[in-house]
This record gives structure tokens, C-alpha cells and sequence, in this order.
């Protein structure tokens, strides 16, 4: 979670980018940033950064990419080039989420802001908790009833379908599907796998490229990617208490807790090297991860320095 590159050339490569971008640049202009490139190889891989970043945002239809640029300087008082340097800032795995189909997210049937938690009650009666910055399509036909998962986390509570020929409901991920067995259940999408935790009922997992699944119980749960499935383990009830706005840590590496709890919030929060491993037990407010962090610098040897609002450090004390 760590950035390797300086802030200072990230910077420059998101003004660079910027002034490239902005339809006056010279050839002056392409030379100066030819000669930035080679003054180290921090400096190629900021620019290369910023380049993998325009260019998935040159592949999303213009009306949507400037939109969503836009709306990132609005929501957070910052310019064109602010805007571009957070997503430099922030760390690639993040980034590389977005890399899927990038625009389908932005253009989803539902959406929400990172930080909100959403209910929704479909058509059928089944009930839907959309968490943080989660995405998702909706799919009802004579045949099947469908969650297509984009990005993000949802719980599901299904309800009996009014249908006269019942559909089987299913979540769709990049990875594969997860069809409900009468349930309530949870379903996480990340790179390499999605996860799902089943509080009742049963759910099948079924990898994209694999024939045969793996069916979890009540208090089980379980991670497939798009070839294989993962054995079934016993619930880990933190997986779930989400829904009340709660993380609940038991035992957990403070960079890992910090990998949660930045979901809840914008900008990049990491921490010192030498404190990546502290283990953490407690209850962690989600709707205020601020409180969240005081907490954390109260019951452990850090300090919470902060760069800007969208940029927090925590580092031995």
C-alpha cells in the first residue's frame, strides 16, 4: 500500500500530464518531458503511471472520463491536476480495480460514494445493502435474477420468488457466480478472487472457468477466482459487521486494518514500515474513520500525521 515513487515527482508528472493534455503543448513541451523522464527511473515509472491512468481513461466514452475528473475536483475542492495527481498518488492495486471495463462502474444501475452505504428492495422483495464504493447492475428476466457485481460489496437477503416458474438468483462477478440457495449472504468482488459469507441458508460458488463449485452453509465462508475455488472456512464474523458500521478486528495486522478502513474514506491511508505488523484488536467505526484513527493512535505506539485531508500517515510515535 506503500508508494515507492517520491511525492515531489508524482507531482510533476501529474503537471506534465496536465500541460500534455491540455492542447497547447509544443514540441518544446514534449522534449522538456522526454528529458524529465531520464533523469531516473523514479521519474519513467511516475510517467508510466500517469500514462496507464489516461490511457484507461482515453478508452471510457469522453463524456464520462471528463465527468468523472470533474467530479473528483468538485467533491474534493480540487483541480484538473490535483485531481490526476490522487489517482498517482494512490496505490496501484486500487487503480488496477478500475482497469476492468473501466466506464462500467460510472455508468452502473446502482452506485455508491465511497463512504455510503445504500439499501434497496428489488422487485421480487429481495433486499440489497450496496456497501462503500460498490457498483452493480440489475437483471430481471422470465429466466434468471441477476446481480452483476462490478466493483465493491453487497449484502443479500433473498426473498421467495413471485414468479409461477421460480428463477434461480445470481450474482455475477469477474470471477465467476454465486447462486443463492434461499439465503442471506454476502458477496465481495477484489482482483484475484471474490469472496462470499453465508449467514443462512446455502450459496453456490462457481468459477467462471471451472465445472464444478463449492456449496458453503450457514456459517461458512469461501473465495474463488476464475479457476478454481477455495476450501470452505468457518464465517469470520468481522467479514460481516460492515453492515452496522463497524469493522471489528480481532488480532489484525494494522496495514490490513488500514487497507479497510481506507475503503470507507477518500485519499490514501497507509502506514510506516516498522509498525505494518502491530496487531490490532477492537471495534472500528466506518462512518467515522477519523474517530477510527484517533482510536488507533490512543491504543498503539503511532501518531497520525497528516500530509493533507486526502493524504494520512501512520508512523511510530
Amino acid at each position: 500500500m506503500n508508494p515507492a515513487i517520491d511525492l515531489l515527482i508524482l507531482g510533476e508528472a501529474a503537471d506534465w500530464m496536465v500541460q500534455l493534455q491540455s492542447g497547447s503543448a509544443t514540441d518544446e513541451d514534449r522534449r522538456a518531458i522526454a528529458q524529465w523522464q531520464g533523469r531516473s527511473a523514479q521519474h519513467a515509472q511516475a510517467w508510466q503511471r500517469a500514462q496507464a491512468i489516461l490511457g484507461d481513461f482515453n478508452s471510457v466514452p469522453a463524456a464520462i472520463a471528463g465527468d468523472t475528473l470533474k467530479r473528483i475536483g468538485r467533491k474534493q475542492a480540487l483541480g484538473r491536476r490535483q485531481a490526476l495527481g490522487l489517482l498517482l498518488l494512490a496505490a496501484p492495486a486500487t487503480w488496477l480495480a478500475y482497469r476492468h471495463k473501466p466506464w462500467q462502474p460510472w455508468t452502473a444501475d446502482q452506485h455508491t460514494a465511497v463512504g455510503e452505504q445504500r439499501n434497496l428492495t428489488l422487485p421480487d422483495g429481495t433486499r440489497l445493502l450496496i456497501n462503500t464504493a460498490s457498483s452493480l447492475n440489475i437483471t430481471f428476466t422470465d429466466q434468471v435474477r441477476r446481480i452483476e457485481l462490478l466493483q465493491g460489496e453487497v449484502m443479500i437477503t433473498t426473498a421467495k420468488d413471485p414468479a409461477q416458474a421460480p428463477r434461480p438468483f445470481i450474482v455475477q462477478t469477474r470471477h465467476g457466480t454465486a447462486r443463492a440457495l434461499g439465503t442471506h449472504f454476502s458477496v465481495r468482488v477484489g482482483e484475484q478472487s471474490s469472496r462470499v459469507a453465508v449467514l443462512d441458508g446455502a450459496v453456490e460458488m462457481l468459477p467462471q472457468h471451472a465445472r464444478r463449485g463449492l456449496i458453503l452453509k450457514a456459517g461458512e465462508q469461501g473465495a474463488f477466482g476464475r479457476d478454481s475455488v477455495a476450501t470452505a472456512q468457518p464465517l469470520d464474523i468481522s467479514a460481516t459487521t460492515w453492515q452496522s458500521g463497524m469493522l471489528l478486528a480481532q488480532q489484525m495486522r494494522l496495514a490490513d486494518l488500514l487497507d479497510e478502513l481506507g475503503r470507507y474514506r477518500h485519499g490514501v491511508l497507509r502506514c510506516h514500515d516498522s509498525v505494518a505488523g502491530l496487531n490490532v484488536s477492537g471495534a472500528f467505526p466506518l462512518r467515522d474513520t477519523d474517530a477510527s484513527l484517533r482510536l488507533l493512535q490512543e491504543t498503539l505506539p503511532i501518531k497520525v500525521s497528516s500530509l493533507t485531508g486526502y493524504w494520512v500517515t501512520l508512523e511510530p510515535r
